[in-house]
């Protein structure tokens, strides 16, 4: 499994809520986008997201990645900061 891990900075609330609603309503990701789950994180204190993007391959993961990138940036909860492509190494959940 891996996980890509894209933080977000100047993220407002009216943006989570767009997006949300926008993912929602389209029934899941983009087109091109081959994921296993996704979680968004959001800090509302601090203008802060996290977007766990999860993939059940490493070749899945990058090209969904290549949809990423070419996305608007209106179409993000707001400017990049970083972007983290991982192996998921341990997962524990109750």
């Amino acid at each position: 499994m891996h996980t890509r891990v894209v933080r977000f900075t100047g993220v407002t609330q009216e943006r989570i809520d767009a997006l949300t609603k926008r993912v929602q309503e389209a029934g899941g990701p983009p087109d091109g986008v081959v994921s296993s789950g996704i979680e968004l994180l959001f800090d509302g204190s601090q203008g802060t997201a996290v977007v766990l993007q999860r993939f059940a391959s490493a070749s899945d993961m990058e090209a969904s990645a290549r949809v990423f990138e070419a996305m608007d940036v209106s179409d993000t909860p707001g400017t990049r900061a970083s972007v983290d492509a991982c192996e998921v190494k341990l997962q524990l959940s109750n």
